[in-house]
C-alpha cells in the first residue's frame, strides 16, 4: 500500500485509467476553493480502492500462475449469470 502523502499527481497516477484521471483533474480544477479538500478526499478514496484492487489482482494472478487454489471465499454464480443472460435473450427475442 501507499505510504507517502497523497498528492494530486499520485491520485491521478493511482487511478490507472486515463478516463478516470481526466475526470479527477477536471473535478479538482473546477472545484470552488471551499470544496477542493472534499473533492480531493473523495478521489483519494477512489485511488486507494483502485490500488487495493490492483494489489489483490496481482496476488490472485501470482497464485494462479503457481497453480495454487485462489485465496479467499469464492461463490460460483455461473448458473445465475447464465439464467439471467437467457432471460435477457428471451426478452429481446420477444420484442
Amino acid at each position: 500500500m501507499k505510504s507517502e502523502p497523497w498528492t494530486i499527481e499520485t491520485i491521478r497516477d493511482a487511478l490507472g485509467s486515463p478516463t478516470l484521471a481526466s475526470r479527477f483533474i477536471g473535478e479538482i480544477n473546477r472545484a470552488p476553493a471551499h470544496e477542493v479538500l472534499t473533492v480531493f478526499a473523495r478521489w483519494q478514496g477512489v485511488a486507494e480502492r483502485a490500488l487495493a484492487a490492483a494489489e489483490r489482482a496481482e496476488t490472485l494472478a501470482a497464485a494462479d500462475d503457481r497453480g495454487e487454489e485462489l485465496p479467499g471465499d469464492w461463490v460460483d454464480r455461473t448458473d445465475e449469470v447464465l439464467a439471467a443472460a437467457e432471460r435477457i435473450r428471451a426478452r429481446r427475442g420477444a420484442a
